[in-house]
Formats: structure tokens, sequence, C-alpha cells
């Protein structure tokens, strides 16, 4: 007859072990071995989709496991704005970049910059949508609504929190002209905060921050259609040697597998579920939206 005793003792250990061996598996990046020392620093740019704190937390350990998996050692660069992400791409401070599709675009026509590769969603597909939010207890029901109201746009490079909303609402018979008043924050967060906070009526969001900030008391009051996902980005100068590293790299992550599941529980939520190859055609609707904005929503838009 078996102890409980020794019954509770063994599930213990076995937790224990789970525990050190998940942290070992992570650390090293699935496994891998790494010496991080003895090779060659690689700054990897990001567009400031979060606070600084939060920029770290989320994309560090993709910075890792670049590092255990390929030649190189990768130290996160951050910006202070999305046009200087672009920048520090041009001038090769940052030889590779997690860009959004504006910014991207912007890069690709001023430089050539060419798509890597591209997350997946949780359902598996590799776009996401934009989505207007409204605090819980908003009288807004309907877009219409919108009309005589204030609204919080996310930076004017973002696309999902900027040129994809303003392009909906124009679509959805609804210009700037028609609200009390807008304004473009810095970041996601900073919509999503200040609509809960009541300083907005509505604003809108990339649909992993407009989630997270659900539960906080928001409620979404339209999506756009599915939005090419963010490209991780390098440029015609940059080695070919670190480009085909990286790829193969991240598109050798399985989601599927428990190990790596479990441990890309703290990667960014956009990250979290693998990668595709992406190609410059995949944003062919964000380049004619940008191209024609001018003549398309223009002003009342843009």
């Amino acid at each position: 007859m078996h102890s409980p005793l020794r019954h509770a003792c063994g599930i213990k250990w076995r937790k224990i072990f789970v525990s050190i061996f998940l942290s070992v598996f992570w650390g090293t990046g699935f496994g891998a071995t790494v010496n991080a020392a003895e090779k060659p620093i690689v700054y990897f740019g990001i567009i400031p989709r979060y606070n600084p704190m939060v920029m770290y937390r989320n994309y560090q350990p993709l910075m890792d496991y670049l590092t255990a998996n390929t030649p190189y050692h990768f130290e996160l660069k951050l910006s202070r704005d999305y046009p200087e992400a672009v920048t520090l791409l041009r001038t090769g401070v940052t030889p590779i970049a997690s860009l959004g599709d504006v910014t991207f675009s912007e890069a690709c026509k001023n430089f050539g910059a060419m798509a890597l590769v591209r997350p997946l969603s949780d359902g598996g597909e590799p776009f996401y949508r934009s989505i207007i939010i409204v605090r819980q207890d908003s009288s807004i029901q309907t877009l219409a609504d919108l009309k005589g109201k204030s609204f919080a746009f996310g930076d004017p490079h973002s696309t999902s929190g900027n040129l994809i909303p303003r392009d909906y609402l124009y679509r959805h018979g609804i210009t700037l002209f028609d609200l009390k008043n807008f304004s473009t924050l810095g970041s996601h967060d900073a919509v999503a905060k200040d609509v809960l906070k009541g300083k907005f009526a509505a604003g809108a969001v990339k649909d992993v921050i407009a989630y997270r900030y659900q539960s906080h008391g928001l409620r979404f009051l339209a999506f756009s259609e599915p939005i090419p996902a963010v490209p991780i980005v390098v440029t015609k100068d940059t080695s070919p040697a670190l480009v085909a590293a990286v790829k193969k790299a991240l598109l050798a992550i399985d989601p599927g597998d428990p190990l790596q599941r479990a441990a890309m529980k703290s990667w960014d939520p956009e990250f979290r579920n693998g990668f595709v190859p992406a190609t410059t055609a995949d944003y062919q609707h964000i380049f004619d939206l940008m191209a024609g904005i001018k003549d398309g929503c223009g002003s009342r838009c843009h």
C-alpha cells in the first residue's frame, strides 16, 4: 500500500523536476547551447509598441532565443518613436527590425527594406486586426454614435492604431470633422488607458492590446478586416548569413510542441505562435492605402 506522504512527495519532486527542466530548456533557447560572449553582437530594432519596460519584458526572450540558435548575440535596440526605428534600420545600426506595416511600407519605399518573416496569430493565421474600443458603460453602440465624440488614435505611423482605423471610419461615413476632437497618442497602451479613464469616448488599438485590457472595462465596437501580420524586416545591406540564420531559427519554432509552447509563455503575444515566410507582396494593400491617402481618404482621413 502506497504512503500518501510518499505519493505527495513524488508529485512535488516531479513538479520541481519539470520546473527545472523548463527553466534550463528556455534559458538555453529550446535546449541549444549559448556562448553569447563569443558571438558578434547584432542589434535588433523594434518600433515602440508599448512602454520601454513592457518592451524589454516582451521581446528580450526572443533575443535570447535567437542568440541561442544562431551564430550571433542579439541585443534589443529600442527607439524613441516609429520614425527613429526606420532610421536605425536605414543607417545599419539595426540590420534587422520588427516594424509595423506602415513603417515597413515607408522603409521599403525609401531604401528597399524587405520582409523576412511574419508571425502567426493564435488561430494560426498571419494576420491581426485593429479594434475600435469604448468603455463598457459607454452609451456608444454603433459607429454612427461616434459622431460628436472624442477619439484617440495611435501614433501617426501606426498601422492598427492610425492608418487602418481612419480608413475604416472613413469608409463607414465618419471623417475627422465628424468627431468632437481627436488626438494621436504614443502607444496602444496609452490609447486603451485613456479610453478607460474617460479621457476619450473611443479609440483604436491593435487586437492583442484590446484583449489585454478587455477585462479592465473595455467593450469592442468594431473590428477591421484582417491586416497582414507585422513583419520582421532586413535591408539589402544586411548580411546574407544573418538573414539565413534568423529565418531558419524563427521558422523552426513549433508552437504545437508543448515544451516550446511552455517556454514561449513569456514572449510577446504576437510572437509566441510561430512564424511563416513573408514577402513584400503580402503588404500590397498597405502600400496601396499609403499611396492613396491624398486622393483616397484625403485630409478628412489623414
